[in-house]
């Protein structure tokens, strides 16, 4: 099954900006997870932190499909396509991702993430028909960029090897899980296929972490409780995954994986806002980075 009548191309002036919005607001939104996560992760561990919440954010999506559409569609929903695809695209893909910090740098994991347009591209091109034309190619390489530059890292001290090559598997599959949900779930709304696919990512996180315990491997503590943690967690599961997570399955389905994931290489820039809010410093490469992204998203859609 292809879904290549999803492209900018196929949708009006004013749903192609709503639709490039979503995508920027979900990005946004996601951001919030790394300086959350910062902080969990001074005494909680890495495992911990993600299964409680993928806990969280099915939860609330679930809430939120009952409330909005009722029980009916529950039923036949495609939870077992949505436990492969969203247990292999989100959960193995978001846990690879963060592994490549471990085995890396914080600087070689941005940039294996900030190749992400390219997986979503070369998903196109290979499944859904998608021609490079002109302008989609200079879009697209201003993307990739701005998209480094918006990491806002030192090219030197960057160093690949296979945690590198474990990130870009991880991109690759976040990338496939996107379209992926769009193409084996298309009766559902965007909030259904956002909760069935968010159900095999939370069913995968907690085997694994269950299985992680039996092993005695590392990532699984979990200290004593506080509110500031509660209040943490709520943040990456409610805000920067589920809410997330839905806008950017909503856009997906309009634009299509590959203009989509254009967008996800603005997160750095928007950390660096959060951050700054929070007393950090400007940093004038990324924000540079994030113009020239913003101008080849532009650019690729002309």
């Amino acid at each position: 099954m292809k879904n290549s009548d999803i492209h900018p191309q196929s949708l009006t002036g004013l749903d192609l900006v709503r639709s490039n919005i979503t995508c920027l607001v979900a990005v946004a939104l996601f951001a919030f997870t790394f300086p959350a996560s910062d902080l969990l992760l001074k005494d909680w561990g890495i495992l911990s932190v993600i299964v409680f919440r993928n806990i969280s954010a099915f939860l609330l999506l679930l809430l939120m499909w009952l409330f909005s559409e009722g029980y009916s569609p529950l039923k036949g929903a495609g939870w077992i396509k949505g436990l492969w695809v969203g247990g292999i695209g989100f959960g193995i893909g978001s846990i690879l991702m963060i592994t490549t910090i471990y085995l890396t740098t914080p600087v070689v994991a941005a940039l294996t993430a900030a190749i992400m347009p390219l997986a979503g591209v070369a998903l196109e091109v290979a499944f859904d028909g998608r021609k490079l034309r002109k302008w989609f190619v200079v879009g697209f390489v201003l993307v990739l960029i701005g998209g480094f530059l918006a990491t806002g890292v030192n090219f030197l001290e960057a160093r690949f090897g296979v945690g590198a090559l474990i990130g870009v598997l991880g991109a690759v599959l976040y990338a496939w899980g996107s379209r992926a949900t769009i193409v084996y779930l298309p009766k559902l709304t965007s909030l259904g296929q956002t909760t069935v696919t968010s159900f095999g990512m939370t069913v995968f996180g907690i085997g694994f972490y269950i299985g992680a315990l039996i092993l005695g491997l590392p990532g699984t503590v979990i200290p004593e409780v506080t509110n500031n943690h509660i209040i943490l967690i709520l943040i990456t599961g409610w805000v920067s995954l589920s809410i997330s997570q839905y806008l950017w399955i909503k856009g997906v389905g309009k634009l299509g994986i590959g203009i989509a994931s254009f967008h996800l290489n603005s997160a750095p820039f928007f950390v660096m806002l959060i951050l700054l809010v929070l007393g950090g410093d400007w940093n004038w490469q990324q924000a540079f980075g994030a113009l020239v992204l913003v101008f080849g998203v532009m650019i690729s859609q002309k």
